[in-house]
């Protein structure tokens, strides 16, 4: 798993997959490092860890251009080379957060050169109650990846963790149910392998695109 790299490789059948995401308390990390090592049980495919610098109202209010801790903000042209994208964001109102969103609105570049269209991308998120968004987040999140004629890829019900679940996990994409308070509540097992076998899933698919 890379938390610094560089772009994509020539390696055909070797994909690189870009898990993109936004966290404020570390819940949406955790599935994102659980997507990536799903991503890289696939033999020969690279998960490349990114976020993106937060939002603020104030006009004044600046982010450092490298992040303190974690992993490093996307740039466009890492997106542009991913070979496949999975994409993660907390739940805000039943939509993704706002740095997300600011991100994805810069990328009218990438859908005039076609540069994602064809390639497979998949969502996650986490939210506080059991009903808080789950899946709305996931399709909001799924819109401008269809306007940029990505492959849409979800979770079947061959996932056994789907039927017994009984906090994150949806058809539609990993999901976690953090909990409300000071102390999220940590991804349990299900919720983890069914993150993983979402990046499996994406970094299986670009390798068969890529033969």
């Amino acid at each position: 798993m890379q938390a610094l790299g560089g772009q994509r490789g020539d390696n055909v059948g070797m994909p690189n997959i870009l898990v993109l995401y936004y966290s404020r308390n570390g819940s949406t990390a955790r599935l994102a490092r659980h997507c990536a090592r799903g991503v890289e049980s696939v033999t020969g495919a690279t998960a490349l860890l990114r976020t993106v610098p937060p939002v603020s109202a104030e006009c004044e209010a600046t982010g450092p251009a490298v992040p303190d801790s974690g992993a490093p903000y996307c740039s466009l042209a890492e997106l542009a080379a991913c070979d496949g994208l999975l994409l993660g964001s907390p739940t805000r109102f039943g939509n993704m957060a706002a740095a997300l969103k600011y991100f994805l609105d810069g990328t009218s570049g990438l859908w005039l050169s076609g540069a994602l269209a064809g390639k497979p991308a998949a969502c996650f998120t986490s939210t506080g109650t059991v009903h808080g968004g789950q899946e709305s987040t996931l399709l909001s999140m799924m819109l401008p990846l269809l306007h940029h004629g990505m492959l849409l890829m979800g979770l079947p019900y061959s996932e056994a963790g789907l039927s017994t679940t009984t906090a994150g996990g949806t058809p539609y994409g990993a999901s976690h149910l953090a909990g409300t308070g000071s102390s999220p509540r940590k991804p349990d097992a299900i919720e983890l392998q069914l993150a993983e076998a979402l990046g499996a899933r994406v970094a299986g698919v670009a390798a068969r695109l890529a033969r």
